[in-house]
């Protein structure tokens, strides 16, 4: 990977940092983005010390289409051209059907599907003149819906219908597109949920992260290292054939097939 370059959104810390972190180390070039400019900053200083690849960083709202423009447009001059595309966005709040306005709904819809759809537009007369990658990263309610999670629920599975639908579209320029969902990996979004779930229950959040490794093979949960792992792998030239799927990273935690 060394010298290609990756757009990694939502990357200021969790699976994106995680992902911009191997990417770096493995001599990409890689751009980082997100709404918060210290939290990037320091992800930044922190790739950019591993004296490996080059990371930089560009304050976007991935809701505004305006931004997604700026986004790419200063990495391209930065860097010269795009490789890699990681999609990626914080995940919806839970709720359910009743509790749950239609403003919670637009804008779930704009962070978690449009903004995907966006950042691919914007990003793919680039990626035609590279054969690039594109990940596309999504949850685990792919396969079995989460209790609770109605709107990440909904829009994840978008994501899958994207990936597929574009996986057919792309492959006349070589563009591979696979989406990649995470199980219960050690982020700061599951100890949110373990957190409201916990208190929904009456118990401490010690007890709810008990309940939910009892329910994971491994018996324990992922690490942002594991994802991004593998995230890594598709994105190199180790996957010259793989398109079009979903892969989850969960520790054989979902039993759907």
């Amino acid at each position: 990977m060394k010298g290609k370059t990756a757009i990694v959104v939502a990357s200021s810390q969790g699976l994106g940092k995680a992902i911009a972190r191997q990417l770096v180390s493995q001599g990409a070039n890689v751009m980082l983005a997100s709404r918060n400019e210290e939290k990037l900053r320091k992800a930044v200083e922190e790739l950019n010390a591993l004296s490996k690849g080059r990371a930089a960083y560009v304050v976007t709202d991935v809701t505004k289409k305006e931004m997604i423009e700026h986004l790419v447009n200063q990495t391209v001059e930065m860097f010269g051209n795009i490789h890699f595309l990681v999609n990626n966005a914080g995940g919806p709040p839970p709720g359910t059907i009743t509790t749950l306005t239609d403003e919670n709904w637009q804008q779930a819809f704009e962070l978690n599907l449009l903004s995907y759809v966006r950042m691919i537009r914007e990003a793919l007369p680039h990626l035609k003149k590279t054969k690039g990658k594109i990940i596309n990263i999504a949850s685990s309610s792919i396969k079995e819906p989460i209790p609770g999670l109605i709107l990440s629920n909904t829009f994840r599975m978008g994501i899958v219908g994207l990936t597929k639908t574009l996986a057919q579209e792309l492959a006349p320029y070589g563009i591979l597109i696979n989406t990649v969902a995470p199980g219960r990996i050690a982020t700061e979004r599951v100890a949110f949920l373990d957190e409201q779930n916990a208190k929904k229950l009456g118990i401490t959040k010690e007890e709810m992260e008990a309940r939910m490794k009892a329910m994971i093979p491994l018996g324990r949960y992922g690490t942002p290292e594991e994802f991004a792992n593998v995230v890594t792998f598709l994105l190199s030239d180790a996957n010259t054939y793989m398109t079009g799927q979903s892969f989850l990273v969960d520790g054989g935690m979902v039993k759907a097939i």
